[in-house]
């Protein structure tokens, strides 16, 4: 996972409520195991018409001035729906490095921070603003601070969003929670040999 510390990039906006997993990434799409080639399959049933490979000119996303946008701002309860992995996969896939809504499902925030897709929760009058900016200009770009857990806007506003501690770390230091803790690999040697194997017997 690569690290993230600092986001700068143009937004497209879906303002669409209770966009789940399901309209994210079908769930056709789930018998893969690795990430390649989800990016295409994002909004897969909005983002083609019904042969599934004609792109649907009427979809934001197939737009060309919105095709470097590396930010998502997105209607309320994002990522609701099923718990798959797939579905961060498949937006880190299509170039997005944050989502940016009012609120996200838990299990679809969690899934996105283990791998490094920011999840960058705001106020529905921010929502509103970006939503403004981001038809009204395609080229409306914002810029993210993990470290300082803002996101800053067009207009030099800077806005503050939660992110837990061990997130945080993960992000800035490129690592999941599989890496972290090897990375503590010497620490639980150590520990092991100044604490021998205790046997435990029954009472």
């Amino acid at each position: 996972m690569e690290n993230v510390s600092q986001i700068r990039g143009s937004i497209v906006a879906i303002p669409v409520n209770d966009i789940d997993t399901d309209q994210i990434i079908p769930a056709r799409f789930l018998k893969v195991t690795d990430k390649e080639g989800l990016g295409k399959a994002a909004f897969c049933d909005w983002r083609y018409l019904e042969d599934g490979d004609t792109p649907n000119p009427e979809f934001v996303l197939n737009r060309p001035e919105y095709s470097s946008a590396s930010g998502l701002i997105a209607g309320n309860n994002f990522g609701c729906g099923s718990s798959r992995e797939h579905a961060p996969w498949a937006l880190l896939g299509a170039g997005f490095k944050a989502v940016i809504s009012t609120d996200f499902a838990d299990i679809f925030r969690n899934n996105s921070l283990k791998n490094g897709l920011l999840p960058i929760i705001v106020d529905e009058e921010t929502q509103q603003q970006l939503f403004s900016l981001a038809e009204e200009d395609p080229s409306t770009s914002v810029s993210v601070d993990v470290e300082a857990q803002t996101l800053t806007l067009p207009d030099g506003r800077a806005v503050s969003f939660p992110l837990d501690g061990f997130a945080k770390y993960c992000l800035l230091n490129g690592v999941d929670q599989l890496g972290y803790l090897l990375a503590l690999d010497d620490d639980v040697r150590a520990y092991e040999s100044a604490n021998p194997q205790r046997v435990v017997t029954s009472a």
